[in-house]
């Protein structure tokens, strides 16, 4: 499983990465985008959040696909048209051309989380789950230590007649693009063609994923109706909504925050946003890894969720702005402790096509949190100049996310 782990999880946590930060970086672009477009905090708002229309549209089709012709090929496809059209962000001439671009944006990168999520849970047994993801979604954090100082670095070029902004969608586009290329090349779609393993490594894995498969039912529960039709696929999607909508106004609006609370440069700001980041890895992998000795999930995520709600209601409170940031940041840390203790619980009682479609839809349902979260930020900061009114909105999300979880989180540990 070593061996296993260090062939497949780094190459799934850069695409993650890879997609996270061509997902957010609209962020750092707003610092100077919104003034050239003319965008008002709405009409950003709604630019950045309708690219999870077309994600949500075409997310289960996406997998579904997945699972019929293989990871190795359908995940090359996203990631190419994905970078092309990050890249196309550049084009952008105001609100309406910007909201476009990030539908299709969303369109071209439908289906990679939740495919990647049903590629690794063809690798790895349920038990070892928690540990793997745990290493897979520092990618989520990664993105931003990585990408927030590039990114804001960006901005101050102005090459050939066209700003900073639009040179950081071009380079980080196209740099996607060619790394789905190298995917195509690279990637294997199941244990029985790693070549990297001995014949008796081969035989032991995919007998125990079999077993697995078996004792979760089998071909019973394998077909892609039981995946969407599955109350329990529902409510898991419901649970999550709250959560994504925290982290996609982290993306979206954490630079413009930050911004507020004093005089900062573009770099500075890019540097203040990747702080908590750096802290949440260290803080994702030993949270996931009390989770994994102790095989208990459900108050792993709800302790964390309540912290950040009770977090964000005291930062609406109070009038010191270095100390509304100090505390997002901390809440920044305890979101991100969330997701792959999630999906280990979400990824636990499916199987085969149903999984792809299940995991899929949990996702797709989720990923409505996003698109009205920086939406509803946006509109909040400009009905009350500032951001207040839209940290109290992230507190309700989550105390209803935390309700959720304990209630199908002790359902799903019981079944699984």
């Amino acid at each position: 499983m070593r061996k296993v782990a260090w062939r497949i999880v780094p190459v799934c946590a850069a695409l993650y990465l890879l997609a996270y930060l061509d997902r957010v970086n609209v962020g750092f672009a707003a610092l100077t985008m919104n003034a050239d477009l003319q965008l008002s905090a709405t009409a950003y708002g709604t630019a950045a959040g309708i690219f999870f229309v077309g994600y949500v549209l075409f997310e289960v089709p996406s997998n579904i696909l997945l699972a019929r012709v293989g990871a190795r090929i359908w995940l090359a496809r996203i990631i190419i048209t994905w970078g092309l059209m990050s890249a196309a962000m550049a084009l952008a001439q105001g609100a309406l051309s910007l909201s476009v671009l990030r539908f299709f944006l969303g369109v071209a990168e439908a289906g990679l989380l939740p495919g990647v999520l049903f590629y690794m849970a063809q690798w790895f047994p349920a038990a070892r789950r928690t540990a793997i993801l745990s290493s897979f979604f520092i990618a989520l954090p990664t993105a931003f230590i990585i990408g927030a100082p590039i990114s804001t670095a960006f901005l101050s070029l102005d090459w050939l007649g066209l700003h900073g902004w639009q040179w950081m969608f071009i380079i980080e586009g196209l740099f996607t693009a060619v790394v789905g290329v190298g995917v195509f090349l690279v990637m294997i779609d199941r244990p029985e063609q790693a070549k990297w393993l001995t014949e008796a490594e081969r035989a032991w894995l995919t007998k125990t994923l079999a077993d697995e498969y078996a004792a979760r039912g089998g071909e019973k529960v394998a077909g892609v109706r039981h995946g969407l039709m599955n109350p329990q696929v529902w409510l898991l999607g419901a649970t999550y909504a709250g959560v994504i909508a925290t982290s996609g106004c982290f993306g979206f609006w954490l630079p413009l925050i930050i911004k507020s609370t004093g005089n900062h440069t573009n770099f500075e700001i890019g540097l203040l946003t990747a702080a908590p980041y750096a802290v949440s890895i260290f803080a994702i992998l030993l949270w996931s890894r009390h989770s994994a000795k102790t095989q208990e999930l459900t108050w792993h995520i709800c302790l964390p969720i309540i912290l950040a709600a009770i977090g964000f209601a005291w930062s609406a409170s109070t009038a010191d702005p270095q100390l509304m940031m100090l505390i997002v940041f901390a809440n920044v840390v305890l979101v991100y402790l969330v997701p792959p203790l999630f999906w280990a619980m979400a990824t636990k009682t499916m199987n085969g096509p149903a999984a792809a479609a299940g995991i899929a839809l949990i996702n797709c349902i989720a990923s409505t949190g996003s698109y009205f979260g920086p939406q509803l930020m946006g509109y909040l900061k400009d009905r009350t100049n500032g951001f207040a009114a839209g940290l109290l909105m992230l507190c309700g999300f989550l105390l209803v996310s935390a309700a959720l979880t304990f209630f199908v989180g002790r359902r799903v540990e019981a079944r699984a």
